[in-house]
């Protein structure tokens, strides 16, 4: 049987597939356990396959791509329009088939191993982070209930926590004391944990020449840098800057018609950590520009002049992307000028 295309609907244990042939007429419809799924499809005579890009899609994408097959990965919101009737696997299958079938339809580029490895070292840093900062401030309102106020911030956590441990006449109780120690341990513990996954990501920074040419950007460090690369690769998957742009939710939303144009907030699509790693680096860029004369320095300037702080970092943020896209496709350093 020759088929042209198969759509795939992921899961666990249990896979729905959906071909056709030439003629787009069904000559497929099966449901495949999961250990069966290669050597259903390494009876298969080479097709392309579509699946959602969503969890083990990438897995499975380099499987079939060992066997032969042309792999496509559409992310789930470009499927959607497609699901004829009620929501199941059949149905879904079927509509992922006919999302690949579109001439204009946007793919997800395959995700390497090493890619995956260093997305997953940031997601763990990323949890790491949020469950220090849930701890700071869970100690920081238990302290208050006695009576015990202490500025924001991790540093002046850890400061107070010990000047309260050592000082015995503020009338802590001893259970108190003894929870208080316990905390201090686990924010400790948290600490390690952190310096650790953060000598990971500063020692792929020395090795991937990639990431060493996109530090030179202004606002981008060891860690955006090395969440970037380990995201987009060397970015070919998109037609230009203004693509990588968009992709990360830099541009305005558009709600344009007859011919008059209306832009709103940013849209937020794609990647949040990627997103916020680069205006935060840009807001630093932006603090950091009003004693500087460079070209940069001075259109940020020009641009807080004419609208507000707050536009000029999502901006500046937007620039860095086309940028960035720049260097990884031509595999060229920064040039500031």
């Amino acid at each position: 049987m020759k088929l042209k295309r198969i759509g795939i609907d992921l899961a666990k244990q249990v896979f729905q597939l959906h071909g056709v042939d030439s003629h787009e007429q069904v000559k497929l419809k099966k449901q495949v356990k999961r250990q069966d799924m290669l050597d259903v499809f390494r009876q298969m005579e080479p097709c392309l396959v579509a699946m959602e890009a969503c969890g083990s899609s990438h897995y499975w994408a380099r499987e079939l791509k060992k066997l032969g097959h042309e792999v496509k990965l559409i992310a789930p919101q470009f499927v959607k329009p497609y699901v004829k009737s009620g929501k199941n696997d059949a149905n879904d299958a079927e509509a992922i088939c006919e999302a690949a079938s579109r001439p204009h339809m946007r793919f997800v580029a395959v995700k390497t191993v090493e890619q995956q490895a260093q997305q997953a070292v940031h997601r763990v840093r990323s949890r790491v982070v949020r469950a220090r900062t849930a701890l700071a401030n869970e100690i920081r309102g238990l302290l208050g209930e006695f009576g015990i106020i202490m500025c924001k911030g991790i540093a002046a956590c850890r400061r107070v926590v010990a000047e309260v441990l050592e000082d015995s006449e503020n009338g802590l109780p001893g259970m108190m004391r003894e929870l208080l120690s316990e905390l201090l341990e686990e924010l400790k513990q948290l600490d390690a944990q952190l310096l650790k996954l953060d000598t990971q990501i500063k020692q792929q920074c020395r090795e991937d020449e990639r990431i060493k040419r996109i530090m030179k950007i202004e606002g981008l460090g060891p860690i955006s840098a090395s969440a970037i690369v380990a995201a987009i690769g060397n970015a070919r998957q998109f037609g230009s800057g203004r693509d990588l742009s968009a992709w990360l939710g830099l541009v305005p939303n558009q709600h344009s018609s007859g011919g008059k144009e209306r832009l709103g907030s940013i849209s937020k699509r794609g990647d949040v950590y990627l997103r916020t790693l680069l205006i935060h680096g840009a807001r630093a860029v932006v603090n950091a520009c009003k004693e500087k004369v460079d070209s940069k320095s001075l259109w940020i300037k020009g641009l807080m002049a004419r609208r507000n702080k707050n536009i000029a970092t999502v901006a500046l943020a937007n620039k860095n992307a086309r940028i960035i896209w720049a260097v990884l496709t031509r595999e060229e350093d920064y040039q500031p000028a």
